[in-house]
């Protein structure tokens, strides 16, 4: 434990953290708020941090290492979060750090093979589990707010909105949806922008309730949903859209998805790439995310991307970050998931459940108190392929939320009562 009190007095240096030890002694580090007490059951816990902080941590909640006695899970991460200052830290995370970024191009090397099983690592998970959290429209990435008051339905739909705006869309047009998700997008232009959609996913779960909602809804004839890659994509787009999937594309791929984008794009066309960057310069992948959340996601700093753009020959004629907008969404996700976490522990185990919470709450964290961001990069071949000014961005939304102030029709959710998942949540993920 020597090391371990040595390590948190190293490392606090905002906030207070009371730390219970096996034997019942306590020991209190740092000072002022936030204020936090743990209880430590594993004794070999402490260790782990001390050497993969970044692992133990939440490895340490999911097993139940530690558990909160003062403070909730979010404060507990705040403080976490709040104390690893930006190019300084403990010099055993330091050390830790220069080890995984000389492996970070072997960590996101992601051929088609190895693309489709990252996905389906995650989204693969049945639609009845992300239906616990998300809106009515599955939603799964940043919602846009223009109050911080605004429930969660209300910020995706001004997310949807936004995107169709910065697409500069007409009726008849062709858009390739590059991650399509569940469809919700994709569903979302067709119905309220007239335009032709075609969605691509690599998860055949998503790919199937994608294409029941577009017949649920009428829209299969104007939305064609495909278990595709982005490099098997032949056909021209008068836009592409892609929303939180560049991050599963690894750096070392970056070059081959923008050139795949510019020819995918008319010469008129315009692009719109949404993802979640990072405001404190080019890193790594959380390890215990990358582990048992996103196996070879990467969440990129713009001075990775900007230069790929370039030599890509496109011009990025917007550029938009949004800093706090994804704090707000898992928060509210986190909200939802708590409030229906009985369910959830029923189906999946006490320990599935406390993975997913953990992960929540680390994601507003991250968002909040970290260097997580999220950008919208415009992109066009032609330089005159947009307006002169921002102006058209919110004349359209306005347009949109007039003639289609609700959400749209809701997802259909075939009644999944009593059925039992084909394959042990208790356990998925935590090997």
């Amino acid at each position: 434990m020597s090391l371990f009190r040595r390590f948190l007095r190293g490392f606090l240096t905002g906030g207070t953290l009371t730390v219970i030890e096996p034997g019942g002694r306590a020991h209190s580090y740092g000072a002022g708020e936030p204020r936090v007490a743990i209880r430590v059951h594993d004794r070999n816990w402490p260790r782990r941090v001390v050497w993969r902080p970044d692992l133990a941590v939440g490895e340490g909640y999911t097993e139940g290492a530690f558990t909160l006695e003062e403070g909730d899970l979010e404060t507990f991460l705040q403080l976490c979060i709040g104390n690893r200052q930006w190019g300084r830290g403990h010099w055993v995370r330091s050390a830790i750090g220069l080890l995984e970024r000389a492996g970070k191009h072997l960590q996101q090397l992601n051929p088609v093979s190895r693309s489709r099983g990252n996905a389906a690592y995650h989204y693969d998970l049945p639609v009845d589990f992300f239906d616990l959290f998300l809106d009515s429209q599955r939603q799964y990435s940043c919602a846009y707010f223009a109050s911080p008051h605004d429930d969660l339905e209300t910020a995706q739909q001004q997310k949807l909105r936004h995107i169709a705006a910065k697409l500069l869309l007409q009726p008849g047009m062709s858009v390739l949806d590059v991650g399509c998700g569940w469809g919700g997008l994709a569903l979302y232009l067709a119905r309220h922008c007239g335009v032709r959609v075609t969605g691509i996913t690599l998860a055949s779960e998503q790919l199937q309730v994608a294409r029941e909602q577009a017949r649920l809804q009428g829209l299969d004839r104007q939305v064609d949903f495909r278990l595709l890659d982005y490099r098997q994509v032949h056909e021209q787009y008068d836009r592409v859209v892609s929303v939180g999937m560049f991050e599963h594309v690894g750096t070392n791929h970056y070059g081959r998805y923008v050139r795949q984008l510019r020819r995918c794009l008319k010469p008129d066309g315009i692009a719109l790439l949404h993802a979640i960057g990072r405001a404190d310069g080019p890193g790594v992948t959380n390890a215990w995310t990358r582990k048992y959340i996103f196996p070879g996601g990467y969440s990129p700093a713009l001075s990775e991307v900007l230069p790929v753009i370039e030599r890509e020959r496109l011009f990025l004629t917007d550029l938009e970050v949004l800093r706090l907008h994804y704090a707000e969404t898992t928060r509210r996700w986190l909200q939802r998931f708590r409030a229906h976490r009985e369910q959830a522990c029923q189906l999946y185990g006490e320990r599935f459940c406390r993975m997913w919470e953990f992960y929540l709450a680390a994601a507003e964290a991250s968002f909040r108190w970290g260097a997580l961001i999220v950008f919208q990069a415009q992109l066009a071949r032609d330089i005159q392929a947009v307006p002169l000014t921002r102006n058209y961005i919110g004349a359209a939304e306005e347009a949109l939320a007039t003639s289609s102030p609700g959400p749209g029709p809701a997802a259909v959710r075939p009644d999944r009562a009593g059925q039992v998942p084909a394959w042990n949540r208790q356990t998925r993920h935590l090997h």
